[in-house]
């Protein structure tokens, strides 16, 4: 589809309440079942997840508004599980790195760990820091 033409849509259906959309959508799905020459990429697990509990929620006539809100809590739900996969990813990049570097020379010193956020140690109180001189 050109750009030009998606916009447009998209501009139709910015103002339609979500009852409408839903129509809209079913009809695009079924102009897509009979219509598409070549199938569209699937979605990944967590698109399928929601779309497929939104789904069930239209098939069990719950209001539009209901439907809207589980939504909205699913996709904020789904950003969290997004930046918990990619501090996973982040974690197991740094031990293959860390572990690539040991396996390929294991009598170089390890690096340095990162700074802490800890402060410095406290100092000894006053009356500890002068060393008393020794009895005779």
């Amino acid at each position: 589809m050109n750009p030009s033409l998606k916009d447009r849509i998209a501009r139709r259906l910015e103002d339609l309440p979500d009852d409408r959309g839903y129509q809209v959508l079913d009809y695009v799905e079924f102009l897509e079942s009979k219509y598409a020459e070549r199938q569209a990429p699937p979605p990944n697990v967590f698109t399928r997840f929601t779309e497929g509990v939104e789904d069930t929620l239209r098939a069990g006539r719950v209001s539009t508004t209901a439907i809207a809100q589980t939504m909205d809590l699913m996709n904020k739900a789904m950003g969290v599980l997004s930046g918990v996969t990619a501090a996973g990813r982040s974690v197991a990049n740094d031990i293959v790195t860390t572990a690539s570097q040991i396996t390929t020379n294991p009598l170089a010193k390890p690096p340095p760990p990162p700074p802490s956020a800890s402060p410095p140690p406290a100092a000894p109180p006053a009356d500890q820091a002068r060393e008393k001189p020794p009895q005779p």
